[in-house]
């Protein structure tokens, strides 16, 4: 089994580098993972800290920045200001929606690459979701009264402004002893947003948008996430997303990190308007682009955190299923590191911890349905804590590296 730091071991690495560049996913990080995603929770003090990492923290997410459902206003409610965060640049810079959503400290927010027609119909789609759930769920949950699920519905529609979803959290929770029920959820819901795809292809969008599955178990030979199906404690797949294409965190590592070249240097080595639509989409091609155009001495010393990476044998027993929406972003991570020469970090935050079904990790280390011995992907850093443990370490390296900037 390979060995793990451990937390005091990699915050020590941390503090003293020169160009530091940490980049976070949120959900199941540093907040617990929730059936509602409206009833989440900042920690200010994170917040706060985060702030003092300005320049060398920048979070890339699926989730957004903006509206009601957006992280920004987990940052007022946490603060208990709406005013403070603008003024003083507390809100959390970096990628939504999986890298179309840019946004800055002071929370000014724009979505580079996107087309009005696109956004045009993408406010459409919570309606069409709706509609789709009316005609679709009710077959499947005939011991429901018809308002119990229109409830049910109105709570599983995300209607974010670039990434509408669909999440079954509450649902599939109502059906925990009854697996085979839980997978024909998964499957109507697939077949759903396979619909949503096809309206847009009517509209003469066929190539705007894809689906990005939460948990997925990577990708087919035709490119698809692959639905991960329900276990005995393990729900599998809770949301489909409907995204921009482009929107890979893949590639918002790379507009991240070219962002964070032009704020060293003056310039930003991948053109100022680069951005993930624009970008390519394989893993090979982002490792070239970012070699043919950043010198090994412009490369920050690049720290990636996440929640969610999955492994599972595969069912035609050829070999194993790996995927998560972090795996890609951690990959590509450490093996710009292996290229450039420094020691790239992943950490991975156990988010079992909260309200949804997911794999734990084991106290000797083994990652069941999360990673496994033959795993490519090495894991410099395991939070079991979960998002208190992660958040602690996290407040702690930010006060020592600003101390140290501004004391010594």
């Amino acid at each position: 089994m390979r060995q793990h730091l451990n937390p005091d071991q990699l915050r020590e690495e941390l503090v003293g580098a020169d160009d530091l560049l940490i980049v976070q996913d949120l959900d199941g990080v540093c907040m617990q993972l929730v059936k509602d995603p409206l009833a989440r929770q900042m920690d200010a003090q994170y917040i706060l800290a985060a702030a003092k990492l300005e320049g060398e923290f920048y979070v890339l997410t699926n989730g957004e920045h903006a509206g009601r459902r957006g992280v920004n206003k987990l940052v007022d409610e946490a603060l208990g200001d709406t005013r403070q965060p603008h003024l003083e640049g507390l809100y959390l810079p970096g990628l939504a929606a999986g890298g179309v959503q840019l946004q800055n400290r002071f929370g000014q927010v724009n979505h580079p690459g996107v087309s009005k027609a696109e956004m045009n119909f993408l406010a459409t789609v919570p309606t069409r979701m709706k509609m789709l759930l009316e005609m679709y769920l009710p077959p499947l949950l005939t011991e429901f009264s018809s308002l119990r699920i229109a409830n049910l519905i109105h709570q599983a529609i995300l209607d974010t402004s670039v990434s509408p979803t669909i999440n079954l959290n509450g649902i599939l929770e109502l059906l925990l002893s009854n697996v085979d029920r839980q997978r024909e959820l998964q499957q109507m819901l697939e077949k759903l947003m396979e619909q949503l795809l096809q309206q847009a292809r009517d509209d003469g969008l066929g190539s705007s948008f894809f689906l990005h599955i939460a948990p997925n178990l990577g990708r087919d030979n035709a490119g698809h996430e692959r639905l991960k199906p329900a276990v005995p404690n393990d729900i599998g797949t809770t949301d489909i997303q409907f995204m921009l294409t482009g929107s890979l965190k893949e590639a918002g590592l790379i507009m991240l990190l070219n962002l964070y070249v032009a704020r060293r240097t003056g310039r930003a080595p991948l053109g100022d308007d680069f951005n993930v639509r624009t970008a390519p989409q394989k893993h090979h091609e982002l490792m070239q682009l970012v070699q043919n155009h950043i010198p090994i001495d412009q490369m920050p010393l690049l720290v990636g955190v996440g929640d969610t990476v999955t492994s599972e044998i595969s069912n035609e027993n050829s070999g194993r299923l790996r995927g998560g929406s972090d795996r890609g972003f951690l990959t590509l991570l450490k093996d710009l590191g292996d290229w450039c020469g420094r020691r790239n970090r992943a950490i991975l935050v156990d988010s079992s911890h909260g309200e949804i079904d997911r794999p734990k990790f084991f106290a000797d280390g083994y990652l069941k349905g999360i990673s496994d011995p033959e795993d490519p992907l090495h894991l410099d850093l395991l939070m079991p804590g979960g998002p208190d443990e992660y958040i602690s370490w996290f407040k702690l390296l930010a006060n020592r590296r600003w101390q140290q900037k501004h004391l010594a």
